[in-house]
């Protein structure tokens, strides 16, 4: 009886090992349409409404999937492969169905300056390990950062080279040192974005910034100033300094509490304004409006007589200096009058 039992169990176990692992092989009336490049199965093959009816959907829908994305595998493992760090993987083909795509594909980076110049060379990017055998603790320290390994701006005592001066601080020159290697460093890669971006940057150095006004100064005192928690109320002053003027106005708000009668009246002008579809007009303001541009038509009419009278009177004035000037007479010629006696 016991053996009978262990049989029927194993039995058992086998036909529900079998259920979950149903077999690779799948049929379908029509073969489905691949494209491996983009991972895609098209079925072609009529959907059974009968089975869709009296099946569960979501069931039905599942097994589905489950034998197209079977078929998909299938024709995974087909293609060449090969082993990467304890995987399998394989090549994918070129894509065949175009897919769209709401933005244009993002372009390459422009390559630095070094990684042109480490091309031209043929210097390969080798991998450093993270840490170092430190000579003077005689222990493994890391490469870089804090408790580094070798680090030099932690010795108490720096030799003096045979061509350095005697009197020079060999400590502020390190670190003038490596000042200027931060700000080359940095300076590089903001040319790098600049030259990815196609902005145009200087050769050497960068933009100097614009030395600040006396205004900018005004200001930034003032605002210095009236920082405090009294806004600068009791803020000592310089023997000579002037008292800073007020910028801006200050806002005054209505009492939250206060007359209601205004209150109510404001809102019902308000609810007058948008209830109403022409524009309000202010008669103030159109009178002002109208009687500017008649002064200025005014204005501009007595101008242009003015211009008028003033021509006039150059060209008669001309023409009489000209006929005096020749002497060849005239009724206001002066050439003539000079000499009654000749009658």
């Amino acid at each position: 009886m016991a053996a009978c039992s262990v049989e029927e169990l194993l039995l058992k176990a086998e036909q529900e090992e079998a259920e979950k692992l149903r077999s690779i092989s799948v049929h379908k009336e029509l073969d489905l349409d691949f494209d491996i490049g983009n991972l895609l199965a098209c079925d072609k093959n009529r959907i059974e409404s009968r089975d869709l009816r009296q099946q569960l959907k979501e069931n039905y829908l599942r097994s589905l999937a489950r034998d197209n994305t079977q078929l998909l595998i299938n024709e995974i493992w087909k293609l060449p492969t090969e082993r990467v760090e304890e995987a399998i993987v394989a090549k994918l083909p070129d894509t065949t169905t175009p897919l769209p795509r709401e933005k244009p594909p993002p372009k390459p980076r422009p390559p630095t300056k070094w990684e042109k110049f480490a091309k031209l060379k043929g210097i390969q990017k080798k991998k450093k390990t993270n840490l170092v055998w430190d000579e003077t603790k005689k222990e493994w320290r890391r490469r870089w950062g804090y408790k580094r390994a070798n680090d030099d701006t932690k010795d108490w005592l720096i030799e003096v080279p045979e061509t350095a001066d005697s009197n020079e601080d060999q400590f502020a020159k390190r670190i003038k040192a490596k000042k200027e290697r931060v700000a080359k460093n940095e300076l590089n890669r903001l040319r790098n974005i600049a030259r990815s971006q196609k902005i145009k940057v200087p050769s050497i150095g960068l933009v100097p910034t614009a030395q600040q006004s006396k205004d900018d100064l005004a200001t930034a005192v003032s605002v210095a100033k009236t920082s405090t928690a009294s806004v600068g109320r009791f803020q000592d002053r310089l023997p000579k300094e002037k008292p800073t003027k007020s910028r801006g106005k200050k806002r005054k708000f209505e009492p939250l509490i206060g007359d209601f009668s205004t209150e109510r009246h404001k809102q019902l002008e308000l609810l007058k304004i948008m209830d109403t579809k022409k524009p309000k007009l202010d008669i103030t303001k159109a009178v002002n409006k109208q009687m500017r541009e008649e002064d200025r038509e005014e204005a501009a009419a007595k101008h242009k007589r003015g211009a008028g009278k003033k021509g006039r009177k150059g060209n008669m004035s001309g023409k009489a200096k000209g006929k005096g000037g020749k002497g060849k007479g005239g009724k206001a010629g002066g050439g003539k009058r000079s000499k009654p006696g000749k009658r």
